[in-house]
């Protein structure tokens, strides 16, 4: 490989992580087996294969909703900070049970179509001029691929190979999905949906989504309203001021605004002050809103670790991000906003030393 390769690292939180979410499914599929034919107003009992389709089909549904309701729930409330560790795994697991889904349409509904039946299935129904009766199924086929293609690009081999940036923009495909999804099921099951239990458990996971992301924007965009720095006006090139000392706990962060796309993470430690970027070299995550462990900075989304010296990760690790410069001025902190290149050491500012 072009890319240096490192090896999934399993530990007990991934075991039980991984132990809960099959457990969650698990039960699910079962619990719709045994109770969903209760719900089903038909005259004729549900076939077994078109119930087995809408279990996997409506978990899938299900588990892409609780995956993109993580991220804004972790920012609205840093106890949902777990629920990001290993949040892949929740989409692997998503197009897994969503393969499971289109396995069973293809085996029940093309089966013995005389021509190959992923052909069938996008061939059957061409009737994209309308509304009712629009093919819903290539919807559901794009979400699939979609899914799939990030499943298969979960690793950190193709995190690193493609870079954090690239990576992160291919994942964000996730929303597309989603809304895929959304009218795969609008122009299909909920068509023919004679009870409100389905339409009902649908409209409340789309709100939820919606509504907790821009729950998450609003208090982002207050955040960054209460970060806007003013500029020291004591040097040629403008130190900004970026917090009082005592704004910043104990082994913990203040996160500064320095322009749309720019944030600087200020950390105190051992009654010193450091500052890097606060976006973290491994799926930029937020650094600032992470702690000090083993003294080093750790990210909150999978626990990546920098030095806050120089922002370099401890060996054999080889990640690193920018630092920045401080000073003090009485209880005010100062912050040079030139980054310095990724790794540069910085002598961590004393707060004995006041002026």
């Amino acid at each position: 490989m072009s890319v240096q390769f490192k090896p999934v690292l399993w530990n007990r939180n991934k075991i039980i992580y991984d132990a809960v979410l099959l457990s969650a499914v698990f039960i699910y599929i079962l619990a719709y087996l045994r109770i969903g034919p209760m719900f089903q107003e038909v005259s004729l009992p549900l076939d077994g294969a078109i119930l087995r389709m809408r279990a996997f089909g409506s978990c899938a549904f299900l588990l892409l909703t609780c995956a993109l309701c993580i991220g804004p729930l972790a920012r609205i409330d840093n106890r949902f900070l777990p629920l990001l560790y290993n949040r892949r795994h929740l989409g692997v697991m998503t197009a897994s049970v969503a393969s499971v889904h289109a396995s069973y349409v293809l085996g029940w509904y093309f089966a013995f179509s005389p021509v190959d039946p992923y052909v069938a299935l996008l061939a059957a129904n061409t009737s994209y001029g309308q509304l009712l009766g629009f093919p819903f199924e290539a919807f559901g086929v794009f979400a699939l691929v979609v899914l799939l293609a990030l499943a298969f690009t979960s690793h950190d081999f193709w995190l690193s190979f493609l870079s954090p940036p690239v990576w992160k923009t291919l994942h964000m495909g996730l929303y597309f999905a989603y809304g895929s999804i959304v009218l795969h099921i609008v122009l299909g099951s909920l068509q023919a949906a004679s009870d409100p239990v389905f339409t009902t458990v649908v409209t409340i996971c789309v709100v939820a989504v919606c509504s907790l992301h821009l729950i998450a924007v609003r208090l982002g965009s207050q955040a960054d309203a209460a970060m806007a720095l003013v500029p020291a006006g004591d040097t040629a090139k403008p130190w900004v001021e970026a917090c009082k000392i005592d704004d910043i706990e104990d082994k913990r962060a203040v996160v500064v605004a320095l322009g749309d796309d720019e944030r600087v993470a200020i950390f105190r430690h051992k009654e010193t002050l450091s500052a890097v970027s606060n976006v973290c070299a491994h799926q930029n995550g937020p650094l600032g809103e992470g702690k000090i462990i083993a003294d080093c900075i750790t990210c909150p989304w999978h626990g990546y670790m920098y030095r806050l010296a120089d922002g370099r990760s401890p060996p054999p690790f080889e990640e690193k991000i920018s630092t920045y410069r401080l000073k003090l001025k009485g209880d005010l902190v100062l912050l040079d906003p030139e980054a310095l290149p990724p790794g540069t050491y910085v002598e961590p500012v004393k707060l004995g030393r006041r002026k």
